[in-house]
């Protein structure tokens, strides 16, 4: 049975949440919580300050003992909203890396809402409609949108409570000036997010975070509900926004719910929920204990085990992000998919050769479809340009060091190969060098097969043999002599990189 670990640096608090895999579901074992005010500087400031440098690592420290306390076989951290904006942020988290050996994964708002979504979809019921999730955390919030549940839309506005704390509120209780500052603000972000998220016919909504159970809460005792009654009507959140305005620091803590670290930025997430619900049209939110964890959690279960439905799921988004991104840069999916189609031959034909990771079938899969994005931007370069698309692009389930492999073997189509001083390899893991020289030469066979080709697809027949490896084209009706030619110039850099001669024959 499996362990894993899921951490989320965010920029309010680091959270930590442990569990097992037992008959294809999660078990949690463990969870731990430390409030760092991680983003209160940088959202002040642009850099992370020494004490919430030192706060935060003390926890990481703590989490480290429980992860090896409970053997996880495997641990993701990510940082969010802080670390997108902190220009000190990669120089921590390489300190974060000595410490603990973890490496930290800076991921965009749109990653987050992903992940967020798919924690709560894989653990809260009557979710099976159309449903909202609002997350307002400390740097960010995000909205999306999910209709049986599938992640129809998301979008990621700068709505953090610690971050409208630092840069509207610095009066205690806030002026009435402060507040309307802040409340055009939220307007506005707002009004942005509204032209991405439509949310008519939703019958949830569903709201996660620390801000949303503490107004869950403080919302129970001033409507005087039973704990069974689970939603916090809108009309609550705008009392209770208006109420806390008035109310200084010391007077908020005392508020059923909020406490004392809560109460210093609870003004700001009252109203970003307030204004929200009431510009959304909504009658109020359900609390789900489930984030950004729940939904680490649930894709590294999906990407070992697939025996599982989320497994699958988690397959389909990603593979619809890829063709998403083919669509937005001007390439035909369906032109794409024989290039596809012969890498994914030739890496399980060659397999005993090039020896890749199994994950490498589907970074090499998407370089395969996503190669020609580059021409958006320019045809000239556009193997370059391609790269930087990729790497930059938003696709779901690929993390960023998988973007950045997939980008590298998209690269090297034309004349320049892989040199692990280029700019390009750079942003490669060392030890994934040796791979992606590997996967470029199986893309570059696959794109040699296809050329100028509308429908008639070749057939190639793969055989090994201990010192060279044949490929026995089967002609289609426009015969077979381009990619013959094609293919035969690769021969020198296959023998290079696989240390095998490259035949070229027609059956």
């Amino acid at each position: 049975m499996q362990t894993f670990a899921a951490i989320d640096i965010g920029s309010n608090s680091c959270r930590l949440k442990i569990a097992r895999v037992v008959q294809h579901q999660l078990k949690v074992l463990h969870e731990d919580r430390e409030v760092t005010r991680l983003g209160a500087s940088v959202f002040e400031s642009g850099l992370v300050s020494p004490d919430a440098m030192a706060a935060t690592l003390r926890a990481l420290k703590r989490f480290y003992r429980a992860v090896q306390m409970h053997s996880a076989d495997k641990v993701r951290a990510v940082a969010t909203a802080a670390m997108r904006d902190a220009r000190n942020g990669r120089a921590f988290l390489a300190w974060v890396k000595d410490e603990t050996g973890w490496e930290v994964e800076i991921i965009s708002g749109l990653e987050e809402g992903r992940l967020i979504h798919r924690g709560v979809m894989s653990n809260e019921p009557g979710t099976a409609g159309r449903c909202l999730l609002i997350d307002v955390g400390g740097g960010s919030c995000e909205i999306s949108l999910s209709d049986h549940r599938r992640l129809v839309e998301t979008i990621s506005v700068p709505l953090g409570a610690v971050r409208l704390t630092q840069e509207f509120l610095q009066t205690d209780p806030p002026t009435p000036n402060e507040v309307a500052r802040l409340k055009q603000f939220i307007a506005r972000e707002l009004r942005r997010a509204e032209r991405r998220v439509q949310p008519a016919g939703v019958k949830l909504v569903l709201a996660t975070s620390g801000t949303a159970a503490a107004l869950a809460e403080a919302g129970r005792v001033l409507q005087k509900r039973t704990a069974g009654v689970e939603i916090t009507s809108t009309v609550a959140v705008r009392k209770l926004a208006d109420k806390l305005t008035k109310l200084t620091n010391v007077e908020r803590s005392g508020v059923q719910g909020i406490g004392p670290r809560r109460s210093e930025i609870i003004v700001a997430g009252a109203h970003v929920f307030a204004e929200l619900l009431e510009r959304f049209s909504l009658t109020g939110y359900r609390y789900s204990s489930m984030g950004l964890r729940d939904g680490i959690l649930a894709q590294m279960l999906a990407e070992t085990d697939p025996r599982t439905t989320a497994h699958q799921q988690f397959e389909r988004d990603r593979w619809n992000a890829v063709l998403e991104t083919c669509r937005r840069y001007g390439v035909e999916p369906r032109q794409a998919e024989p290039v596809r189609q012969h890498a994914e031959q030739l890496f399980h034909d060659l397999a005993t050769i090039h020896q890749l990771p199994e994950e490498y079938q589907t970074m090499l899969e998407a370089a395969a479809m996503l190669r020609d994005v580059g021409k958006f931007m320019n045809y000239q370069g556009h193997h370059r340009h391609a790269q930087y698309i990729i790497a930059n692009s938003e696709l779901f389930g690929f993390t960023p060091q998988q973007r950045a492999v997939t980008s590298a073997i998209a690269r090297y189509l034309g004349k320049s190969r892989p040199e692990p001083a280029g700019r390009t390899m750079r942003q490669v893991a060392p030890g994934e060098h040796e791979h992606v020289r590997r996967a470029v030469v199986l893309l570059r066979l696959a794109v040699a097969l296809n050329q100028d080709r509308a429908s008639d697809v070749l057939k190639v027949r793969v055989k090994v043999y201990p010192k060279r490896v044949m490929l026995e084209l089967v002609p289609g009706r426009t015969g077979a002599e381009l990619e013959i030619w094609s293919l035969r110039k690769e021969a020198s850099y296959f023998r290079e990189v696989f240390r095998r001669e490259l035949f070229v024959t027609l059956v």
